[in-house]
């Protein structure tokens, strides 16, 4: 035994069982996300239950969420106190109706539970899904379908009102929303004009003139948004819910439809792929809980690339400083100390101090010498993508400065020699030579960085993430890149959906979807990193060796 472990086999073993049981519990994790998350886009079928006791009768209709058998005597009002019962956690929809989506069902005097395939299943802009029975096609209050047209006329009519409503986002965010800016852009500048004391009559005149041409055409897209919303709120239904109530529902608050107890396993999977890609590429609606995250996902990606631009040369530079160029000594041995204990300083510090010197400092001088014109109202001195993309960077400065420097130091003083002695100059043996040598650890340093600021949270809070965010950062206006504007992020998405949601069922499976689409990015983002690293590294072999 004791000649066993001096070959150091044992050590091999623990080693290759420690990393197996850290590859068990991340593999694990993400097959718990992944079933919790995506599994919540699958056309699940609709359940009616139908009750009956001495006082009366009563049908539920809903969907199936999770079911479990408890003691009789841990439920309140009920008269079974012996045994077991089982309980269904359901989703009822028809929050607007019921105040409630969800629900517990239980067993007792269930006389009938079955999947009747009228049952169909709405998704709203508000209010969440709806459940019930479709009756009749309306336009505008006239009965325009029969039992023989019923579910053509709605899926056509229902279409029409998509494209509409599509027309109308276009319209309102698209020429509408430019409009607005440019409007807007003229008032600053006029303003502007006048602070500089540089506003003559030619100068107001056009300027009033660009505005007439605008307000001009800002008139002819409100009036075609209007015919848009006459046509969009021209249809409606009739459908019955669970109690035998008829409601009115307009197609215009409606964005799907589908009769889940009827699709066969292959439409399911279409509906399924379907509202995937729809979450991932529209916005959020009901208090992040219903559509989907496509502006957190941009705001994520945005933010970290703008991070990597920005920590990648000062972090190349401090440390080519560090290596090549400073003297080396005590004080320099303290700057690496330090260097070294800010990658242990928590998150949240790099958050006040972006919040403190980046938004109220730098952003507050910037608007007092760039901006006067639209003072009081801040366009850098307020949190913004700028600032948060500059509190990363320092956050993860220090990975790159020492994955930078222990790139430097691993190549030969050989190879600096020959680039002198051939009659380089240092600089040119640093940017030909060095350098490019030195570019995997850049890279690898560049991987942990990214690997760590996608995840944070608690500094953007501080910087410039916001709930929902009224555009997008990049749009057609100019500049274009908009670096003043707050955005949304994926991981505070799921701090605000998980923890600040009033509705936490509803919440719930978002959260394990929005999770997982966190940790693609994040993936995404290191592979991308990784493949240039590889690439760069067989690249400089031959220098290498």
């Amino acid at each position: 035994m004791k000649e066993w472990f001096k070959t150091g086999t044992p050590w091999i073993w623990i080693n290759a069982g420690a990393v197996s049981i850290a590859l068990v519990a991340v593999f694990g994790l993400l097959f718990l996300i992944i079933v919790r998350g995506m599994s919540h886009f699958w056309p699940a079928n609709i359940e009616a239950f139908y009750y009956q006791n001495a006082q009366n009768s009563l049908t539920v209709i809903a969907e199936v969420i999770d079911s479990e058998t408890v003691p009789a005597d841990t439920v309140h009002g009920i008269d079974v106190k012996e045994g077991n019962v089982t309980r269904y956690l359901v989703k009822t929809g028809n929050r607007d109706i019921l105040g409630s989506d969800f629900r517990w069902l239980y067993d007792i005097d269930l006389v009938k539970q079955d999947q009747p395939e009228e049952i169909m299943a709405l998704e709203r802009i508000e209010w969440g899904n709806f459940y019930g029975y479709l009756n009749a096609v309306y336009e505008k209050e006239k009965l325009v379908s029969n039992a023989d047209t019923l579910w053509s006329e709605f899926n056509s009519r229902l279409q029409r009102t998509i494209n509409l409503r599509e027309q109308i986002l276009d319209l309102e965010q698209g020429e509408i929303g430019s409009i607005n800016y440019k409007l807007e852009r003229l008032r600053l500048k006029q303003k502007r004009l006048q602070l500089d004391n540089e506003l003559s009559n030619v100068a107001l005149k056009e300027i009033e003139q660009l505005r007439a041409n605008l307000k001009q055409k800002y008139a002819v897209l409100v009036k075609q948004t209007q015919v848009l919303y006459q046509d969009i709120n021209r249809d409606s239904i009739r459908a019955t819910i669970m109690d035998g109530k008829e409601v009115t529902i307009p197609l215009e608050k409606i964005v799907k439809v589908w009769q889940p107890n009827k699709l066969s396993v292959i439409e399911k999977t279409g509906f399924y792929i379907h509202s995937l890609w729809s979450f991932i590429t529209e916005d959020p609606r009901e208090a992040n809980t219903e559509g989907g995250i496509f502006p957190a996902i941009f705001g994520t990606v945005m933010m970290v690339i703008l991070m990597a631009i920005l920590v990648t040369p000062f972090g190349v530079i401090a440390a080519v400083y560090l290596r090549e160029y400073a003297k080396q000594g005590i004080v320099i041995r303290i700057i690496r100390i330090a260097v070294n204990n800010l990658a242990g300083v928590p998150s949240i510090v790099y958050g006040v101090f972006g919040l403190g010197f980046f938004v109220y400092f730098l952003g507050g001088h910037i608007d007092d010498l760039f901006y006067p014109e639209a003072q009081p109202a801040p366009t850098f001195g307020t949190p913004g993508l700028l600032w948060s993309s500059l509190t990363l960077a320092l956050l993860t400065l220090p990975v790159v400065i020492v994955a930078t420097e222990e790139g430097l130091s691993r190549i030969p003083i050989s190879l600096r020699e020959g680039s002198l002695g051939l009659g380089a100059t240092k600089i040119e043996t640093l940017w030909r030579i060095v350098l490019p040598m030195a570019s995997p650890a850049i890279m690898t340093g560049l991987i942990l960085a990214v690997a760590r600021a996608a995840g944070e949270v608690a500094p953007l809070m501080l910087v410039g993430v916001v709930k929902l965010a009224p555009s997008l950062p990049l749009d057609g206006n100019f500049p274009f890149l908009h670096l003043d504007r707050k955005f949304m992020h994926l991981g505070f998405h799921i701090y605000d959906v998980g923890f600040q949601s009033p509705n936490v069922e509803a919440a719930r499976p978002i959260v394990y979807a929005t999770s997982f689409l966190l940790v693609v990015v994040i993936v995404g983002l290191n592979l991308t990193a990784i493949n240039l690293r590889n690439r760069l590294r067989e690249k400089y072999r031959a220098l290498d060796n």
